[in-house]
């Protein structure tokens, strides 16, 4: 991932943006320490949220159902 500091960012913004949009993330930087991460939107050209964008990122337990099935049952018996 490149990286760019906060001058060459400034100085080249536009382009960078284009970069950003079109997927490149890039990295600018202050005094050769990464200061932020520029990714693009996740949205699609219509403005609708990309679905799955997390896919990979995350994993739901295969009891996700019955996670504290029994506190909630405690709740309402009680």
């Amino acid at each position: 991932m490149q990286q760019y500091n906060i001058h060459a960012a400034k100085t080249h913004l536009s382009a960078l943006v284009e970069k950003a949009a079109g997927g490149e993330a890039f990295i600018i930087a202050k005094a050769g320490k990464p200061m932020v991460k520029v990714v693009p939107c996740m949205m699609q050209s219509d403005g609708q949220k990309r679905v799955g964008f997390l896919k990979g990122e995350i994993a739901i337990p295969d009891d996700f159902d019955q996670m504290g099935q029994n506190e909630i049952s405690e709740a309402f018996e009680a």
